[in-house]
């Protein structure tokens, strides 16, 4: 049987270390890292995400605000927002909560964010230098990944990770980071149009699902001995829960964790590990500020 990863205890560990890094700040005469988050609309499951980011926040000490706007608000008013957050100086992250309007183009909106307090690492100048590989933000939920896997001991280097899932928020900045130097992975990606799929999967050292079917992931496609790394989040029906759903992964979990060496839960895996490495972030740019 598998060794489960904590995320919520490896999690809470960076979380102690932001709030040490916080507090030597303030001890050296430095103010507060302070994060604007931006939320438009009153989407539930954005405004849960965004009060999980500001209360994450206050217990390190980085202070926060959330400005919240009416799904209403003109494209070119939402632009006006990060252009002021850009020219304040006492604002180190800008976090845009997504997903925005449909009468609002998210990339105008991320791409408008200065590459210098991009916490959230989707400005076309941070991808380009996580994939060069140069110092700066990290991809939030892959970075995350990256620090479960080296704080739970995994060897990296040599190793072969298959990705499934080829997102923008996932897969392709995971597997930059898993490339990078002092990883040192072979990496393959795979996705909906990979032919024979399961036969790439189990060939995999450390797995990563992340496609967003839930019980993607099934015992013939993981090769024993394998780190199991499952990213999804899928409600399915339960009706014996009394919100009538229940949380899985994309991976089978009863069915794989007897396989694997090492595997993530869900929920308390990946997820986590998103808002720690945002608090990260965050410092960062405060740092360099």
């Amino acid at each position: 049987m598998a060794h489960i990863i904590d995320g919520k205890a490896i999690s809470a560990r960076i979380r102690e270390e932001v709030k040490q890094a916080v507090a030597d700040r303030s001890a050296a005469g430095h103010r507060a890292p302070y994060l604007a988050v931006v939320l438009v609309g009153d989407d539930p499951a954005s405004a849960s995400y965004v009060r999980g980011k500001a209360k994450a926040s206050a217990e390190v000490g980085i202070e926060s605000d959330t400005l919240t706007y009416d799904v209403s608000i003109s494209e070119e008013e939402l632009l006006d927002v990060v252009h002021r957050l850009n020219s304040d100086d006492s604002v180190d992250g800008i976090l845009v909560q997504l997903p925005l309007p449909d009468h609002i183009d998210d990339r105008k909106v991320i791409d408008a964010i200065s590459p210098a307090k991009d916490v959230d690492c989707f400005h076309p100048a941070s991808v380009g230098n996580l994939v060069i590989g140069l110092d700066g933000f990290k991809p939030a939920t892959p970075a995350g990944i990256v620090e479960l896997l080296q704080r739970s001991g995994v060897q990296t280097s040599g190793a072969h990770c298959v990705i499934i899932g080829r997102s923008n928020i996932v897969g392709k900045p995971l597997a930059n980071l898993m490339l990078n130097k002092g990883v040192d992975a072979t990496v393959t990606v795979c996705h909906s149009r990979t032919k024979d799929l399961p036969a790439i999967a189990r060939q995999a050292d450390i797995l990563v699902a992340a496609i967003g079917r839930a019980n993607f992931v099934t015992a013939d496609m993981v090769k024993p001995g394998a780190v199991v790394i499952d990213v999804g989040i899928n409600r399915v029906e339960d009706a014996t829960r009394e919100r009538g759903y229940r949380l899985v992964g994309d991976v089978d979990f009863e069915a794989v964790a007897p396989i694997a060496s090492l595997i993530t839960p869900v929920p308390g895996g990946v997820g986590p590990m998103t808002i720690a490495v945002l608090l990260q972030n965050t410092l960062l740019a405060a740092s360099t500020s």
